[in-house]
């Protein structure tokens, strides 16, 4: 069985068709990549796998449960973790500080605890600075983690969300555009780091991303969105060379004559 699979979900705003009828499925440690032109409903496929959109159709099942009707953060507790493509943090806060957070998220002291520093808080706060000291070395974040997160490139912060989502301990992590603003010499650096969190952190991971090349040498299957419509679906080599792929992203003549070679 899947770890995530998503049936038929079709979203609508206000009369715009933004997803229609789209399936996907992520096996359990695997890498799958989405990707699509600009608005062909990437973004609004992961809102609605996390749950800040709700689907008009179609069904969502992660780690063998319905989740259709869960809030995202009842989603995240089961094991979605995500990044954003604006980085969703908090600026006043250190880089340190927003990766702590993920921690705090999932283990939940509670302000009653937190406020009377009871034994059950005081041992948390020391596991999850632990925890957060890991994922620093990990991602390596050492030389930026006590500044205000504000001030950081967005190369680095993209990093820091990073940090926060597996501190949230996923089952899947959704990896939205996290390669933007990263030059191309270290891209193949970022691959490497995201095939290293997936071992470590034995996780599957969803990728959406504009650089198709990244996508590909990154992911074992991937699927293409155009229009809210999924258009292809297979091994990094297949969907390379399929025609109708090649069209949504250097138009109907390219495809054409991909089809005619």
């Amino acid at each position: 069985m899947a770890l995530l699979e998503v049936r038929g979900v079709t979203v609508r705003f206000h009369g715009l068709l933004a997803l229609d009828g789209v399936s996907l499925s992520v096996s359990r440690g695997e890498v799958v990549g989405l990707i699509g032109p600009n608005g062909a409903g990437k973004t609004t496929l992961f809102n609605t796998i996390t749950g800040l959109q709700h689907a008009s159709a179609g069904s969502i099942t992660f780690d063998g449960r319905e989740v259709g009707g869960l809030t995202a953060d009842r989603r995240s507790r089961a094991g979605v973790g995500r990044t954003f493509q604006t980085p969703q943090l908090i600026s006043r806060l250190s880089a340190y500080d927003n990766i702590l957070l993920g921690c705090q998220a999932r283990m939940r002291n509670g302000l009653f605890a937190d406020g009377l520093r009871l034994p059950s808080s005081w041992r948390n706060e020391v596991l999850a600075r632990r925890e957060v000291d890991g994922v620093v070395e990990e991602l390596g974040l050492g030389e930026h983690v006590h500044g205000a997160v504000g001030e950081l490139p967005l190369g680095v912060r993209r990093l820091v969300e990073i940090g926060r989502a597996l501190c949230t301990r996923p089952k899947l992590l959704l990896l939205d555009e996290a390669a933007s603003g990263i030059g191309r010499e270290e891209s193949g650096e970022l691959a490497d780091l995201f095939s290293r969190i997936r071992r470590q952190h034995d996780l599957s991971m969803l990728v959406v991303e504009h650089d198709v090349d990244f996508v590909l040498s990154l992911c074992d299957y991937v699927y293409v969105l155009d229009f809210g419509r999924m258009i292809a679906r297979g091994t990094p080599e297949v969907v390379r060379s399929n025609p109708e792929v090649i069209a949504a992203y250097l138009g109907e003549e390219a495809g054409r004559a991909a089809a005619a070679s």
